[in-house]
């Protein structure tokens, strides 16, 4: 009997400390790692959420980088990495999805731990300004004349510009050429160097850059209400609608009451006009999947993507 009351107080005392951390939490600065290079979507949100976070908790978020393979390089480690709240990553789909049914990445898509999904950006495809390309006719016309020579730059392999290129080939019956980059910031480079002859970005990407590139189209429901200049695919024929969804992940082991305090404290975060003021006007729609969604959530994400990959032959043998 005192083995078990001894037993019995232990257990208690760790639920006892583990609620008491997860009432303090965050009471130090969160680790906060982008799984790409700077100047992208994620690091661009990221920044975004720091100030508010904040704000909120009165803690910061270091923001950190750790690119290669399209993510994979960061979401194989996370689960290496200290299981205390305090080290965090940002998560992307379609690629935590698409990346492990390709090929052997290091991480299965149930390997990533996501607590909250808090915005995704539409598809868009761009041409530079100069483009003798006017509009998505002429860009159909081009890619027909000659397969294969329209070059497209995009945020890496599997990821929602890959996957948008490849359904919008199958769809307008064309064959253009997807060029993988580091990233959407090295992306846009290419973009604006000339390097390519257009690309699958986000409509965060047509207001960063302005009237550096044309926007030939959104894959939206409705236009985005800072691009009333850029129709949507829908509108112009073609059933396209999707893009890429953020969101923050932690290490498997994190205790659960941590990881929903960091959920509640990013819900905050999401309701925060300003930020959310902020966020729309960068061209971002905002999302709010927590806990209680997240299961029905990823079940359904990863059913579409599930059957898309295997109709566009990305599905490893």
């Amino acid at each position: 009997m005192k083995q078990i009351s001894k037993i019995t107080l232990a257990v208690l005392t760790t639920v006892a400390t583990s609620m008491a951390a997860a009432a303090d939490f965050p009471s130090k600065t969160v680790n906060y790692v982008i799984p790409f290079g700077p100047g992208g979507e994620s690091d661009i949100s990221a920044r975004l959420q720091e100030p508010v976070f904040k704000k909120l908790t009165g803690q910061s978020l270091a923001i950190q980088y750790k690119p290669g393979a399209g993510g994979a390089a960061g979401w194989s480690k996370l689960n290496d990495m200290t299981a205390d709240g305090y080290t965090v990553m940002g998560t992307n789909l379609p690629h935590i999805v698409l990346q492990p049914m390709a090929k052997d990445v290091g991480y299965q898509t149930d390997d990533v731990t996501t607590v909250f999904w808090f915005h995704y950006t539409p598809d868009a495809l761009l041409v530079p300004s100069g483009s003798p390309v006017k509009n998505l006719k002429d860009f159909i016309a081009a890619a027909k004349q000659a397969p294969g020579a329209t070059t497209l730059s995009g945020s890496g392999t599997n990821s929602a510009n890959h996957l948008a290129q490849q359904q919008f080939d199958k769809l307008a019956g064309i064959k253009t050429t997807y060029i993988p980059f580091k990233g959407t910031g090295a992306s846009n480079a290419a973009l604006l160097g000339n390097q390519v002859s257009g690309s699958w970005g986000y409509s965060t990407v047509q207001i960063k850059l302005g009237d550096q590139v044309r926007c030939l189209g959104v894959a939206m429901e409705q236009r985005h209400p800072q691009l009333p200049n850029c129709p949507t695919f829908k509108e112009q024929g073609f059933d396209l609608v999707g893009g890429a969804y953020r969101g923050v992940a932690v290490p498997k082991s994190t205790p659960a009451d941590i990881q929903m305090k960091l959920a509640s404290d990013l819900a905050k975060v999401n309701a925060d006009p300003e930020f959310i003021s902020k966020m729309e006007a960068g061209g971002f729609a905002m999302l709010n999947v927590g806990p209680k969604e997240m299961p029905q959530f990823m079940a359904d994400i990863k059913a579409r993507y599930g059957a898309l990959a295997k109709e566009m032959g990305i599905v490893k043998k």
